[in-house]
């Protein structure tokens, strides 16, 4: 299917959407309505979850076309979620819009081809219930620290990803985060206030498009500093999923727990709050500077990466 990613999806949703359709048609197997979505609001959510899910598949995998979506891309989209800590509900509503896309896939090639390909995204529910059983949901408590995490930097092969592990290690970064640095992001660098050492400045755009600053240690910049030199380049960019493999892969070699990039900023906030409580601030003190740092509207979710 050719077009933009809106496109796409709004083509979908005309093959799945019905407007106030019955339910008895909806679950009847034989009915040209089966399975298919009455509630706008309902096709509305949805769809941005399909938008999302193509966006991403768009920068990660270089995929335009929604009808080579697989079960590898599923699996990644699923896992990237789990990294930031959904709520239930938010992934549970995830898993079911993923559900309804395989559907209206399978709806629109059965129209479109004499020998339809068939679409089949079981493994979002097996995805579903791991997240569950291993508490990587809001409301349970899953410690995803690294314990070995400078360990598992220097067996990362490529030195690219353990520059961004480091900056998300150093500095609380997100993935998204240190996935794509222009040099322009550098703003040169600073006594840090709280350690009083000299830190360099990496200015982030992250989730829901928060600008803030990454601390990190001036090392950490110069090497920064060095890759677009020596590169002869204004931009840092790694792949996504080349990233999170090549951490799982450490990980494998060194008989550790795996936690995804994401068990990096774990780290930091664990490490940082230590580094708060060092200069004499009380817990509290800490807890709210390092939500601030790693641009948490409320301590309460910081609070969770330290198991409180």
């Amino acid at each position: 299917m050719r077009g933009s990613v809106y496109y796409q999806s709004a083509v979908l949703t005309k093959v799945i959407f019905f407007e106030g359709s019955k339910k008895e048609n909806r679950i009847n197997p034989n009915h040209a309505q089966y399975q298919c979505i009455s509630s706008f609001k309902t096709m509305e959510s949805y769809r941005s979850v399909w938008n999302n899910f193509f966006n991403y598949l768009k920068e990660n995998f270089k995929l335009k076309n929604c009808e080579l979506i697989n079960e590898e891309h599923i699996k990644s989209y699923i896992e990237y979620k789990i990294e930031y800590y959904p709520s239930k509900q938010y992934l549970e509503k995830i898993i079911s819009a993923l559900g309804k896309l395989e559907i209206a896939l399978n709806r629109y090639s059965k129209e479109k081809y004499d020998i339809p390909i068939i679409y089949d995204f079981k493994i979002r529910q097996e995805l579903l219930t791991n997240a569950k059983d291993l508490k990587l949901v809001a409301n349970n408590y899953h410690n995803r620290v690294y314990n070995n995490a400078k360990l598992i930097i220097e067996y990362l092969e490529n030195p690219n990803h353990q520059l961004a592990a480091t900056i998300q290690l150093e500095g609380g970064a997100r993935s998204e985060g240190v996935t794509l640095i222009k040099e322009e992001q550098l703003k040169g660098s600073k006594i840090d206030d709280i350690s009083k050492q000299s830190v360099g400045i990496i200015q982030t755009k992250e989730k829901g498009g928060k600008v803030g600053d990454v601390l990190v240690s001036s090392q950490t910049y110069k090497k920064l500093e060095g890759y677009f030199t020596s590169n002869d380049t204004l931009t840092f960019k790694i792949k996504y999923q080349d990233y999170l493999d090549d951490i799982r892969n450490a990980c494998e070699k060194l008989n550790i727990n795996y936690q995804g990039s994401h068990g990096f900023r774990w780290t930091f906030a664990q490490n940082r709050v230590r580094i708060y409580q060092k200069h004499n601030y009380t817990y509290e003190q800490a807890l709210q500077g390092v939500s601030w740092e790693m641009k948490h509207f409320r301590a309460s979710i910081t609070e969770h990466y330290l198991g409180k």
